[in-house]
Parts: structure tokens; sequence; C-alpha cells
């Protein structure tokens, strides 16, 4: 999807035009991938824009910092400041956001630890990164070749640019496959998540959704879900999946900042069928809750205008 461009983007503590926010090109991030990022996600309610647990995405952007030994020259409240600052200055109601924190231009080398870290915030109108026909038909998934990182290779608990480059492949070989995502296994064969999603399985009344052990990240989205499913009388359980139990599944759905939740209606050419009725009710509740709707999650929700 194209991105709409904006007024301004916040790089390094000052707002700038949009066409101006560049780097060098021998910026170590680019030659290396040492950076980490977060995606987040601004909705439109009835009290003006709200950020979606916005403290809790840049505490992970901290944390995946300091799996990297970046120490990022910004504290939590800042960023969260400098957010809202921006979508401000934007004039948006509802957006995407993408903070980023990335070694920048000094020396080059894998010794990145004299390089300057730098850190940026941009926030765009973004849709559906499934589509719109795939929140409400569900989407067609394709398990990947290509295993997601084990935690002895590269830490997946981080959010960390280069490490994209895996899900990048996966993604890539289902689109041209002809399907619309891929699932990933683990480094032992179980299921993982999606290239930028987590996963839930519904068996009866049961959810279930890999642990942290198989290689995922721990989705922020993944844990208002489970939240939300819980506090709707569901039993939500983490335990290792296989690929046949996928396909045995009453309902399958993806979970994810961009994906937002994403019903699944067909697996390597296993039919799930059209998205079940535990799968619309937690939709439902997801985007009735980030649109400020139930005043019990409210904490979840950082307003944007006073």
């Amino acid at each position: 999807m194209p991105i709409q461009e904006v007024e301004k983007i916040w790089m390094n503590g000052t707002l700038v035009d949009w066409g101006e926010a560049k780097i060098h090109v021998l910026t170590h991030a680019l030659h290396y991938g040492s950076g980490v990022f977060e995606g987040i996600r601004c909705y439109k309610t009835s009290k003006g824009a709200a950020v979606f647990r916005l403290r809790d995405h840049m505490m992970r952007l901290m944390d995946s910092g300091k799996l990297y030994f970046m120490k990022i020259p910004y504290s939590v409240e800042e960023l969260c400041k400098a957010t809202k600052d921006l979508i401000r200055v934007n004039k948006l109601s509802g957006c995407y956001i993408r903070p980023i924190a990335y070694r920048g231009y000094g020396e080059m080398g894998l010794n990145p630890l004299k390089n300057p870290i730098d850190v940026a915030i941009a926030a765009w109108p973004w849709g559906a990164y499934l589509g719109e026909e795939g929140l409400k038909k569900g989407i067609r998934i394709k398990t990947s070749s290509f295993q997601r990182i084990s935690p002895n290779v590269l830490p997946p608990l981080a959010k960390a640019t280069g490490q994209y480059a895996n899900s990048i492949l996966a993604k890539v070989e289902s689109l041209n496959a002809g399907y619309d995502e891929a699932l990933m296994l683990d480094y032992r064969g179980y299921v993982s998540e999606g290239p930028g999603e987590n996963i839930f399985v519904v068996k009866g009344d049961v959810l279930y959704t890999p642990p942290e052990h198989a290689s995922i990240l721990k989705g922020i989205t993944r844990d208002s879900v489970m939240t939300l499913a819980m506090d709707l009388g569901y039993q939500v359980l983490e335990r290792d999946m296989t690929r046949a139990s996928l396909y045995l599944a009453d309902e399958l759905f993806f979970t994810g900042t961009a994906a937002e939740v994403t019903p699944i209606r067909e697996i390597d050419n296993y039919s799930i069928g059209a998205p079940g009725p535990i799968t619309r009710e937690i939709q439902a509740k997801f985007f009735e809750v980030t649109k400020g709707g139930d005043e019990r999650y409210k904490a979840w929700l950082d307003h944007v205008y006073p």
C-alpha cells in the first residue's frame, strides 16, 4: 500500500518537513540492519484521536534496543509526547505510527558501538494491512519453507530491522505462490507466527497460541486479544502446535498492529471456512475497544487532543 505523505516527521527531537527526512547513504543501519522499530496505530474515537497502547509499544522499543546494545537517547515519556505532538501537527484523526531507532553515520564495520543512535517517528494514514476484504472474509495462507529465526541465531523478542529479512522472504514466497500471507515454523518444526503477525487457533471454546519459546515476537495486539478473549469468558492457552493441528482448527486468525484481527479462511489448501463466531466476536470487541467504545479498557488509549 503506497505511503500517503503528510507534513512533518519527528527526527532526533525536531519536526522536519516530510521530504527533508533524510539519512546519509553510509548510515550503519542501511548496511547492517542495526536498528529497532515499532508499529503503532492511532484510532479515531468519539473523544478524538487516541493511540492504542502507546507506552507499551515504546517500552518494547526500549527492550529491543537493549537486546542490541543500543541506548536510545530519549525516555519513554519523551517518545510518547513526541508521537502525540507529531499527530497533532499533521492534523491526523487516525494513522499508523512508525518509531525507529537506528545506528547512524559514523563508522563502517561490524563493531557498531561508536555510531550515534538516531531516532525518528513518522505517522501517516494507513488502512487494513491485509485488506478490508481480508478483515471481512478472511485470507489464504501458506506454510513457508523459510524457518522463523531461532533464539540462538537472533533474539525473536526484539523488533529489529535486520531480522525482517527473514519475514520478507516468507512473505514474498507466499505471494508468488498465490496466497495472501505466510505461516512460519520455528527451529523445531512447530508453529511460530506469520511474517508480521501472531496466530491464534480456535478449537471448541478454547483459544490456543504459540508460546514465547516458539520464536515469536510477543505482540501487543496478541496480549490485548488474550485479555479480551478471557474477559469474554474463553480459555486461552499458550502451547506448541503442529501444522496439522491448524488444518483441523475450527477457526484461525492473525493478530498484529498492522493486521489487527484478520481471519484465516484457508491454510495450505486446507479450508477453514468463513470467519467463525468466536473470531468475529473477538474482532468486533477489539475494534470497539480501539475506538473507545468500552470504558473498561480506557487505559489502553492515549488521547492526542486534550
